[in-house]
């Protein structure tokens, strides 16, 4: 087992090197495409419309406040399938690059939001990040 471990350690440390020695087409659309991290909120039933409107108020000036965010849009969920598992609203934050979201997730001013939204949820928010191609 302890070899197995050992193995597929070498095996990723040779790959990461390789990609960083000769990126690869994906590799390098990760150095320079936009990074997109998607949230999905769902709010309680006890949470007030005023309260939602200064949660998205409130999101969309974190933008004012931290420099390593390039664009922000949101939207009520509109889809006529049936997959939105009970998420209302959908906010989609842009960076430059993977840098600038690990600037932002532990920024004071996105953790004060975090505190102020968290509570309002239920479940925790959906997040998924991609890089734009």
């Amino acid at each position: 087992m302890r070899y197995a471990l050992t193995a597929l350690l070498l095996l990723c440390t040779l790959t990461l090197t390789a990609c960083h020695s000769h990126p690869c087409t994906k590799c390098q659309a990760m150095d320079n495409n936009p990074y997109r991290h998607v949230v999905a909120f769902k709010f309680k039933d006890s949470t007030t419309d005023a309260q939602i409107e200064s949660i998205i108020a409130d999101f969309a000036a974190l933008q004012d406040k931290i420099d390593a965010i390039t664009g922000f849009e949101h939207g009520d969920q509109v889809s006529p399938e049936p997959f939105a598992q009970g998420y209302t609203h959908v906010f989609i934050v842009t960076f430059k690059d993977r840098a600038g979201l690990d600037a932002y997730l532990p920024h004071p001013a996105h953790k004060a939001f975090v505190d102020k939204l968290l509570p309002l949820l239920d479940p925790p928010p959906f997040v998924v990040d991609y890089v734009a191609e």
